[in-house]
């Protein structure tokens, strides 16, 4: 079982083992949605499964209505706030079973992205219960350059399967929580934006600039090497133990713009041997959506 990376020589192996195995790509461009799809077509390993952050990974957003915006409830109540929305686990499972997911598989989950991507739908399978899943370190450039082979064009569909949600392996935060326990050491709130958004000096995507109060900066970039692959086990360690200094690793709370590229640093901290923190899905576009939160800059 991989449970955290798996390496391309290794997902070739697993390919040629017959063992059973889904794959899914999960491309994407915030500011041109349509480009991940593009993309897959274009180029994606055979087999694998497109995973579109907004209608797969993310529950319905609100739409327009008479008297202002309604929101999903009732079977398509999301688990989250923020810009994308976690779905509820019944409807996550829903999709997993429509792409003929089974709780037998290995997932293996890829981006051409930085891993900025995949890692939700990593994220979102352990919340779902499912430990048996990788990101394909370095994506699909690193794919290609161990001689793995590509294939353009829409795949035939998978049979419905009944995918079974587990109990929780994951710690999903929510707003409420993050503001009971602000400036407590109980909670250190790890923040994956770039340092100018981090900063409030520029917010493309959000109506508010800033970032929670108390929160750590750290990129979601610079878990990766020159290469686009994580970086070794121990740098890792030591990078984040200097980020957190006498901070408890297992009081961790990571979060973002929307609960997508906080995944890679959770992901970084598993790697290094420093446990499974938590995620706060609805990340600074849920936080700032209450003007009563409070907000810090600089």
């Amino acid at each position: 079982m991989y449970t955290t990376l798996i390496s391309a020589e290794q997902l070739q192996a697993l390919q040629a083992s017959q063992r059973p195995l889904r794959i899914f790509d999960c491309s994407f461009d915030l500011m041109q949605p349509q480009t991940g799809k593009q993309h897959y077509l274009e180029a994606h390993i055979p087999g694998a499964v497109y995973a579109n952050l907004d209608t797969d990974l993310s529950a319905k957003h609100g739409v327009p209505g008479t008297h202002g915006v309604v929101t999903a409830g009732g079977a398509d109540q999301p688990a989250s706030g923020g810009r994308h929305p976690l779905p509820n686990r019944e409807k996550f499972a829903i999709w997993l079973s429509s792409v003929g997911f089974t709780n037998d598989m290995q997932a293996v989950v890829y981006d051409r992205n930085g891993a900025n991507y995949c890692g939700r739908l990593w994220w979102m399978l352990k919340w779902a219960g499912h430990e048996a899943v990788a990101v394909l370190d370095g994506g699909l450039q690193a794919w290609q350059a161990a001689g793995g082979a590509v294939t353009g064009g829409e795949e035939a569909s998978h049979f419905q399967s009944t995918f079974f949600p587990g109990p929780e392996k994951t710690r999903l935060v929510s707003a409420p929580t993050i503001v009971s326990q602000l400036g407590r050491p109980s909670q250190t709130l790890i923040d994956a934006r770039a340092p100018a958004r981090f900063r409030g000096e520029v917010e493309p995507l959000d109506p508010v600039a800033g970032h929670i109060p108390g929160a750590l900066n750290r990129p979601f970039s610079q878990n990766l090497g020159a290469d686009g692959k994580f970086k070794p086990a121990a740098q890792l360690k030591a990078e984040f133990e200097a980020l957190l200094g006498s901070r408890d690793p297992a009081s961790v709370v990571h979060h973002c713009g929307s609960g997508v590229s906080a995944v890679p640093n959770l992901l970084a901290m598993e790697i290094a041997g420093l446990g499974r923190a938590g995620l706060y899905a609805g990340s600074w576009s849920d936080w700032c959506s209450d003007p009563n939160r409070p907000v810090a800059q600089g």
